[in-house]
C-alpha cells in the first residue's frame, strides 16, 4: 500500500490509462492459475462526457508484469446495477456552508435511479450517526437531509476513522451489489493532521479490502485550504479517490459555490460504470491480502478510474 507520506497534494485529474505495446512481454494467467476477482470500473470520456463502447477484450488487466485473464465485463446500468450510495458528511462542516448546498443535494439524490439505494450519515467523534440507513425511496431519505452542527459542537476529530467506521460498522455487504461513498468534508484529520497518518492508511487499507469506492468534495474555507495544513488534508481526500477508483471534486481552495455541477458529474460516473472480473494467483495468506493491479485499455478516448489494489481472498476455511 502507497502511505500517504509518499503521495503529496496534488490537483485531482483523470488520468487516462493507454495500453503500451511494451507490455507484449507480460505473461497471462489462465483460468485454472488462479481465482476470480471482481472490481467496480468507471469509463468516461474526455471532460466527465460519455465514453466510446468498450468489450471485454479492450481491457488489459496487469499485476506487475503478469497479465491477467478478464473473464467478465458487465455494465451497471438499470435493475442490474444495483448500487448502495453513502452520503458521509463531516458535521464539523460550517452549518451554513451545507445549507447552501441543500437543494443540489436533495436534487441529486431525488435524480437516482429506482435501483439505487441512498443513504445520509453524519461524521462525528471518529464514528458515525444515521440519518438515514439506505433506502430506494428517495423522496425520504433526501427528507432526512439536515444540517449540520458546525465545528464548535459537531467536532470530528477524524473524518477517516468514521469512514471506517461507517463501512466496518454500518454497510454490510452484499453480493452483486456495488458501495460507494460520498464524503464532503475538509480531508483534515485532527488527530493526525501531518503527512504520517495511521488513521488515514488504516482507513485506505479498510476501503480497498472492502471494494468501497469512495468519492469526495472538498468543504473547507479558503483560508485553512490555502495553508500547508489544508494542502495535506486536500491530499489526503486526493489519494483515499484515487487509490480506491473514486473521484474527487474541489475548487482551488475554498468550497464549491454550488456542488451542482460536481454532482452532476459524479451523476455522470455513477452511470457509466463496469464490473470487471479477472483472474488471479490465489493469495497464501489465509486471511487474503490487497494486491496492487493496473487496469488500462486500448481505447484512446476511454478515461479509466479503478482501485489501485484490490483484495484477493486466502485459503482460510469459514469457523464451524
Amino acid at each position: 500500500m502507497l502511505k500517504f507520506s509518499t503521495f503529496l497534494a496534488v490537483p485531482l485529474v483523470l488520468v487516462t490509462l493507454c495500453f503500451s505495446g511494451s507490455s507484449s512481454r507480460a505473461q497471462t494467467q489462465t483460468d485454472n492459475s488462479g481465482v476470480p476477482v471482481t472490481t467496480v470500473v468507471t469509463v468516461l470520456g474526455p471532460k466527465f462526457t460519455a465514453p466510446p463502447p468498450l468489450t471485454k477484450e479492450d481491457i488489459i488487466v496487469f499485476e506487475g508484469k503478469n497479465r491477467l485473464k478478464v473473464t467478465g465485463w458487465t455494465q451497471t446500468q438499470g435493475e442490474k446495477g444495483s448500487l448502495q450510495l453513502a452520503l458521509l458528511i463531516d458535521n464539523s462542516v460550517g452549518t451554513t456552508t451545507l445549507g447552501t448546498q441543500f437543494n443540489d443535494l436533495i436534487g441529486f439524490i431525488n435524480s437516482q435511479p429506482k435501483s439505487t439505494a441512498v443513504g445520509i450519515f453524519y461524521a462525528m467523534n471518529g464514528t458515525v450517526q444515521t440519518a438515514s440507513n439506505f433506502d430506494r425511496n428517495h423522496e425520504a431519505v433526501a427528507k432526512k437531509l439536515r444540517l449540520t452542527l458546525g465545528r464548535s459542537a459537531g467536532e470530528s476529530p477524524s473524518i477517516y476513522l468514521s469512514l471506517a467506521d461507517l463501512i466496518k460498522n454500518h454497510w454490510p455487504a452484499s453480493p452483486g451489489v456495488r458501495r460507494e461513498a460520498l464524503v464532503i468534508s475538509s480531508g483534515i484529520d485532527r488527530l493526525n493532521p501531518g503527512v504520517q497518518d495511521p488513521y488515514f492508511d488504516s482507513t485506505l487499507d479498510t476501503v480497498q479490502r472492502a471494494g468501497v469506492v469512495v468519492h469526495t468534495i472538498y468543504a473547507g474555507s479558503t483560508r485553512f485550504g490555502a495553508s500547508f495544513r489544508g494542502d495535506i488534508s486536500q491530499g489526503k481526500l486526493v489519494q483515499l479517490t484515487t487509490e480506491s477508483g473514486g473521484q474527487g471534486f474541489f475548487e482551488a481552495f475554498s468550497t464549491p459555490i454550488s456542488f451542482g455541477p460536481y454532482l452532476n458529474q459524479l451523476d455522470m460516473v455513477l452511470r457509466n460504470q463496469y464490473l470487471l472480473t479477472f483472474i488471479v494467483p490465489p493469495s497464501k495468506d489465509r486471511k487474503g491480502e490487497l494486491r496492487p493491479i493496473k487496469i488500462r485499455t486500448e481505447q484512446h478516448e476511454a478515461q479509466i478510474s479503478a482501485p489501485s489494489q484490490v483484495f484477493v481472498p486466502g485459503p482460510e476455511k469459514p469457523e464451524k
